[in-house]
C-alpha cells in the first residue's frame, strides 16, 4: 500500500508538472501573438492612415461643383395589363470636380439629355421601385453621362427631385 500511494503521490505531481510548463507556453504564445497582432495593427495605421492625413492637411482635397440639369418628365414603359401610361419626373445636380469640367459638359448638354431620355423611357415603373432600384438608377446614368462627355468626368448625379406617378 505504501507503494501505491507513493505512485498515487507521483502522478499527481507527474501530471502536474507538464501541465504548469505547459500552461507557460501556452501564455508565452498567446503574449507573441498579441505582440505580433498589435505591431501589425500599429503599422497599418502608420503606413496607411498616416497617408490619408497628410494627403488632406496638405491641401489635396478638391472642393466639388454642382451643376443643375434641366428638369426631365418622361413616360415609362407600359407594363403587360397596364391601362395608364407611368409618367417619371426627375430634377437632379451633377457633382463634378471644378468649374473648368462644368465648361466643358455645357456644350454637350442635348447629347446628355438624349441619353437620359432614349434610357428613362425603356424603364418600367417596377424598376424604380426601393432605395435599391434608385440607386442602379444612378449607377446608370452616371455611366451614361460619363460616355457622353468623355474626356470630361462626372463623380456623381444627386437626386433633387424624383416622381413617379
Amino acid at each position: 500500500m505504501a507503494a501505491s500511494a507513493a505512485n498515487a503521490d507521483e502522478v499527481p505531481e507527474g501530471g502536474a508538472a507538464p501541465a504548469k510548463g505547459g500552461k507557460k507556453k501556452l501564455i508565452i504564445m498567446a503574449a507573441a501573438a498579441l505582440l505580433v497582432l498589435g505591431g501589425a495593427g500599429a503599422g497599418y495605421m502608420f503606413f496607411f492612415k498616416g497617408k490619408k492625413v497628410e494627403a488632406d492637411a496638405g491641401g489635396v482635397k478638391k472642393k466639388m461643383v454642382f451643376f443643375d440639369l434641366p428638369e426631365i418628365t418622361t413616360n415609362l414603359a407600359m407594363q403587360a395589363g397596364q391601362e395608364r401610361p407611368v409618367y417619371l419626373k426627375l430634377k437632379v445636380a451633377l457633382e463634378v470636380e471644378d468649374q473648368k469640367v462644368v465648361n466643358e459638359i455645357t456644350p454637350l448638354m442635348p447629347r446628355i439629355i438624349d441619353n437620359f431620355q432614349v434610357y428613362l423611357r425603356e424603364l418600367r415603373p417596377s424598376d424604380l421601385e426601393g432605395s435599391a432600384g434608385l440607386y442602379r438608377l444612378k449607377e446608370e446614368l452616371v455611366r451614361r453621362i460619363n460616355a457622353a462627355v468623355y474626356p470630361a468626368r462626372v463623380e456623381a448625379i444627386l437626386f433633387k427631385d424624383v416622381l413617379v406617378q
